[in-house]
């Protein structure tokens, strides 16, 4: 019996290259993207290999066409076995000059935007007694990073919720896990990578910060590498709550674990070039 995943987030990046790979296998894959190009290709692409999809473009936060979409995917597969939470967006600067009335966005999008998406498809699971959620977070979840206090805060938010929602759900028999990459090279961040006004206190640090970062980019893990990790997770009967897809975050979580604060945060501001 083919398994029915709902991924949001599909249409682009690691949510597209992990909706290929599960096209190979027994799934029934449905998923919305706020891209409507992104949405409209994959499709054909599922279409060609005789797939069973059901694709739709919108913005998750929109809530009313996120409950219509849940409704459609329940009408017709009775049920839906996995969740991937892969709407996410960036966030960048010095926490002084920081917007805060964009800052919402960013986190009505990765936290409201991933509590809405598994309360929808929650209950199901429950009366089913079965089911898996699963969360795009970070490793800057665990570990923040400067210039990222936004982005960092509502991957810590992500990382709480879904480490509470384990223990509501275990009695039911839905498994929760978290995904949490370092580095991939999708082009997220340079969307939101911007120096300051060379005015800014900042600027030094942040400008060294960035070029650093386009270093690393350079040999960061690609979608389609960190996709079959993804998938691993996915497909487990009983997934590690943590899960890593790159060497980076291994590394650094690794740190995380074993360091005296002190140490760890001398390395990665070394690793970042500002010190």
């Amino acid at each position: 019996m083919k398994k029915v995943i709902v991924i949001s987030g599909i249409g682009q990046g690691m949510g597209r290259e992990v909706a290929l790979l599960l096209s190979k296998r027994d799934y029934i894959l449905c998923g919305f993207d706020i891209d409507a190009e992104a949405i409209r290709t994959l499709g054909e692409e599922l279409t060609a290999q005789k797939v069973e999809h059901l694709l739709e473009s919108f913005d998750i936060t929109d809530a009313k066409r996120l409950q219509k979409f849940r409704d459609s995917v329940i009408a017709r597969h009775g049920h839906v076995d996995t969740v991937l939470s892969n709407v996410g967006i960036g966030f960048f600067g010095a926490f002084e000059e920081v917007d805060l009335e964009r800052a919402l966005q960013c986190f009505n999008i990765n936290v409201i935007g991933c509590a809405r998406l598994f309360q929808l498809f929650l209950p199901g699971m429950r009366e089913r007694r079965a089911g898996k959620l699963v969360a795009m977070s970070s490793l800057v979840g665990q570990i923040p990073f400067p210039f990222e206090s936004i982005y960092s805060s509502s991957k810590f938010a992500i990382e709480g919720l879904v480490q509470s929602i384990r223990f509501e759900v275990q009695p039911y028999n839905i498994e929760v896990a978290l995904i949490e990459p370092a580095q991939v090279s999708t082009g997220f961040a340079a969307k939101v990578h911007r120096l300051p006004h060379p005015a800014s206190p900042y600027f030094e640090r942040v400008r060294r910060f960035l070029e650093r970062d386009k270093e690393l980019i350079k040999t960061a893990t690609k979608p389609n590498e960190a996709a079959p990790r993804i998938v691993a997770v996915l497909e487990a009967k009983r997934p590690s709550l943590f899960n890593q897809v790159d060497g980076m975050s291994t590394f650094f979580l690794f740190l995380n674990r074993i360091l005296p604060l002190k140490l760890r945060d001398f390395i990665l501001l070394n690793h970042m070039d500002i010190r």
